[in-house]
């Protein structure tokens, strides 16, 4: 198996990270919809999405039988049949695939529980090097005020209680994020993150972020030519939907 930065397909891989409530979700789906009405042949992956081991992990939560190595590992399974089955093969045929969550969610997750982060690096050194990786900083308090509004419960994992840091739900939840943020500072170097400014309108990251994305298009293979886009398309270059945006402040 060929290992990370040493595959080579014709397609490209946009990916994009950061806390709960940074608002990725909402930019890699704007993406996605632009790069359509582009003409480019686009796949979706969403991180702990693979059949193959959705069941486990929801008995595993439910019954919080998950330590720390097995969630990580669960999470790896994940990872690898989407890699087999959702990643590569588009990426072959020189299509576009776009990520929410990547391997760098899993370093940052698992070293926040302890896990040691050499050892979960080399877990995922299968993983295929993304043309870009985004990472959506946002302030703590943000993302909290975001997640934590109009939400009556946290659920145990996301919230870290596994970890024993805090017996409030709420407060190990922010103790967690601090050490995930604190993680993914630390991997911006290391793996070449392309930093977003996550306060920024919606629209204004959504254009930085195709400004950033456009130079590493060229070449691929589109299904319909620039003149065959839709008329709206060259609308949403200087004002967002605000159906979008409203949708997308929602979900923050």
């Amino acid at each position: 198996m060929e290992t990370y930065g040493q595959h080579h397909y014709p397609g490209r891989l946009f990916i994009v990270e950061g806390v709960d409530g940074s608002g990725k979700s909402t930019q890699i789906a704007l993406l996605r919809q632009w790069l359509i009405s582009e003409g480019y042949t686009v796949f979706f992956s969403e991180w702990n999405s693979s059949p193959l081991v959705k069941k486990t992990t929801s008995k595993g939560k439910k019954k919080q039988l998950l330590t720390p190595t097995t969630f990580s590992l669960i999470h790896a399974t994940d990872f690898a049949d989407r890699t087999e089955h959702d990643i590569i093969p588009p990426l072959k045929a020189g299509a576009i695939v776009l990520a929410d969550r990547y391997i760098y969610t899993a370093f940052a997750r698992d070293a926040a529980r302890g896990v040691d982060r050499r050892w979960v690096r080399e877990l995922y050194q299968f993983a295929v090097k993304p043309t870009m990786a985004f990472y959506f900083r946002v302030p703590l308090e943000i993302s909290l005020s975001r997640i934590l509004t109009g939400r009556t419960e946290l659920k145990y994992y996301e919230a870290g209680m596994d970890l024993g840091i805090h017996s409030d739900p709420r407060e190990s939840f922010k103790l967690f994020q601090q050490r995930i943020v604190n993680e993914y500072e630390s991997m911006i170097d290391e793996f070449g993150l392309t930093v977003m400014d996550a306060t920024l309108p919606i629209p204004e990251q959504q254009r930085r972020m195709r400004k950033l994305v456009r130079p590493y298009l060229k070449g691929v293979r589109r299904l319909r030519s620039p003149e065959q886009k839709r008329t709206w398309v060259d609308l949403t270059r200087e004002t967002l939907p605000v159906e979008m945006a409203r949708k997308g402040a929602m979900e923050q």
